[in-house]
């Protein structure tokens, strides 16, 4: 414990070993633990009441003082003084008769076991069979095991029983790094308390009260270094000051520890943090390069501009966190005037690409190029606005109105800005419609389509017209988007049809979005919104149903007529292939139609068949 004298050396006798800080001054009762007052408050009401447990389980990472722990709760269930009060107790002031022999790991009655390396059933028959026999001489028999998550899955399972009903005269306690490791029937038998990691402000005290004990000049910085690069670890921040102990000869400062653990020194990672916030590229390169040649390791340099990142980012915040006393006057100070001269957003996206440039640099084959380009990548974003300030800015460049967006006009028409530069030229774009005539056999319902006009001149304010659901078709073929029209045209059977709504019956080929597609394009291509519902309605044929029966219909006309007929009867296996009508394309030497007049026997429908002679034809045909 801190304090503690020295044994003096006796003339002639061989020198004692030396013991390392973290065993000489090891904790020997709840006093002398620091950071763990919730455990101790709830341990010294247990005694205080006869309120004691059958088995505690201790976990926190290493170093936090689980196995000591575990020897003072050992020492303090037996505690006993000769001609005193005799009974568990929290309060020892002064070594008890089983004390010494319990905090040096040789007690009789306190067993210690190493679940690491006593992981069987076997080991652990040993206990439950050795645990029905009284204590030789101390009150309790208490069993510490260490990293008990080692132990197998059967010895846990045997181990459960006396666990749970133990005699008496048995305690357990046990300590675990891997706390999720221990099954869920160990733990529910258990009193749990978590060991947590030592404030870095209260292990910088307790290094100082031992420095001043060790007659060691240790200054604030260095304590501060240890304190931060121990992680909450008290074993590890006495190990790392007995290292610097040794490394400066019986006096430590913060240069030295720097040195000793290959850390950057604090005030020149905060000038390599103003000159990257400041884009001043070339010199941050130039430091990095003069950091890595005194031995800096370049992830180690990240990592530490990384913490003073958070550092300032705490203090903008919450500005009580630079009183925090494991910071230095230098982290203290520059840490405040960065805090209130940078945003919080140069803060937040340095602080991850820091994150990401750590990572690459462990990893890269050659770590200082790779750091460099973490610094140059964080120097050019340092000054650039975020995705939301450029947004801001191009609508101040616009007029002051959202990017896409004009200001509304009287009437709630769109006046002038972006956004009507926009519509205006995507309606120029559209093509113009004009209606066809409507093909015989169509439905009742169906209107003419419409087509592309190229001589229409383009007019922007004029929407197209959807009279029926054949518009819609092909409003989709003039707008080139051939996957919606061939969806229309074969899965869709039309139920309802009304000016912005319309009600299909999706086939089985149609996607599972249609009717939601559907809609949305025709809002965007109209200008006005369309609603398109599903029913379950059967509904009409579709389009490409209604096509193949007119199909059917005019081979079935053709067929039927004399002259087909003949030539089907003349030529075995011809077949008819397709009808057309000879208004859509030209006769020999007549040109197109509506080119000139007709000649005077042409009939109403532009072809006279009394013009040709059909018997000399076919016995030319024979004759070939």
């Amino acid at each position: 414990m801190p304090g503690e004298a020295r044994a003096a050396a006796t003339p002639g006798a061989p020198a004692a070993g030396y013991r390392v800080l973290a065993r000489k001054y090891r904790p020997s009762n709840f006093d002398d633990l620091i950071g763990h007052g919730p455990m101790v408050q709830t341990l010294s009401n247990a005694f205080a009441t006869g309120r004691i447990a059958q088995a505690w389980m201790l976990t926190g990472v290493r170093g936090v003082g689980k196995t000591t722990t575990a020897r003072i709760l050992a020492r303090a269930l037996n505690y006993e003084v000769e001609g005193g009060a005799s009974g568990p107790s929290v309060a020892m002031p002064e070594l008890g008769i089983h004390c010494r022999a319990i905090m040096e790991g040789r007690h009789v009655d306190v067993i210690e076991i190493d679940a690491a390396s006593h992981t069987g059933v076997s080991d652990i028959r040993e206990i439950t069979d050795a645990a029905r026999y009284k204590p030789v001489s101390a009150r309790y028999k208490v069993y510490i095991v260490d990293e008990v998550h080692m132990l197998s899955t059967a010895a846990f399972n045997a181990l459960l029983k006396t666990l749970e009903e133990p005699p008496e005269h048995v305690k357990f306690v046990f300590a675990t790094t891997e706390i999720r490791k221990v099954p869920i029937t160990v733990l529910s038998r258990c009193q749990r308390f978590d060991l947590r990691r030592v404030d870095a402000g209260l292990m910088v005290k307790h290094l100082s009260g031992i420095a001043a004990a060790e007659n060691v000049v240790v200054d604030d910085e260095a304590l501060a270094l240890i304190a931060r690069a121990a992680e909450g670890s008290v074993r590890d921040s006495l190990t790392i000051l007995d290292q610097a102990i040794a490394h400066g000869g019986g006096r430590v400062d913060g240069a030295e520890v720097r040195a000793m653990l290959g850390l950057a020194d604090r005030g020149r990672v905060i000038d390599l943090f103003e000159m990257v916030m400041k884009g001043d590229i070339a010199g941050a390169l130039g430091e990095l390069a003069d950091q890595y040649d005194t031995g800096a390791d370049p992830a180690v340099v990240l990592s530490d501009l990384a913490a003073f990142t958070h550092l300032v980012t705490r203090t903008k915040l919450v500005p009580a966190s630079a009183d925090d006393p494991s910071l230095t006057e230098t982290e203290r100070e520059r840490g405040r005037s960065f805090a209130g001269t940078l945003p919080v957003r140069v803060l937040a996206r340095a602080w991850q690409m820091l994150l990401k440039g750590i990572a690459e640099v462990q990893t890269a084959p050659r770590p200082l190029p790779a750091a460099e380009m973490v610094l140059v990548r964080i120097a050019y974003a340092a000054d650039l606005p975020t995705p939301d300030e450029a947004l801001k800015a191009l609508a101040d460049m616009r007029g002051g109105a959202a990017p896409g967006r004009g200001p509304a006009a009287p009437g709630g028409s769109s006046g002038g800005g972006a956004s009507a530069a926009s519509t205006g030229a995507t309606t120029a774009r559209a093509p113009q419609l004009r209606s066809l005539p409507t093909p015989a056999g169509a439905p009742a319902g169906a209107t003419a389509r419409l087509a592309p006009d190229p001589a229409a001149a383009p007019r922007p304010a004029e929407a197209p017209v959807l009279a029926a659901f054949d518009d819609v078709i092909a409003l989709a073929a003039a707008r080139r988007d051939i996957g919606l029209k061939v969806a229309l045209e074969r899965h869709v059977r039309l139920v309802r049809y009304e000016d912005g709504r319309i009600e299909i019956n999706p086939g089985p080929g149609a996607g599972p979005n249609l009717a939601g597609e559907l809609g949305r394009k025709l809002t965007e291509w109209t200008g006005r919104r369309w609603i398109v519902a599903v029913s379950r309605e059967d509904g009409a044929a579709t389009v490409q149903e209604r096509r193949e029966t007119q199909k059917r219909s005019l081979e079935d006309e053709a067929r039927a007529d004399p002259l087909v007929s003949a030539i089907l009867a003349s030529f075995p296996g011809a077949k008819i292939v397709d009808v057309r009508s000879v208004l859509d394309e030209p006769l020999p030497g007549l040109g197109a139609p509506g080119d000139g007049p007709l000649p005077p026997d042409y009939g109403a429908d532009g072809f006279d068949p009394d013009a040709y002679d059909l018997d000399a034809m076919f016995r030319d045909l024979d004759d070939d």
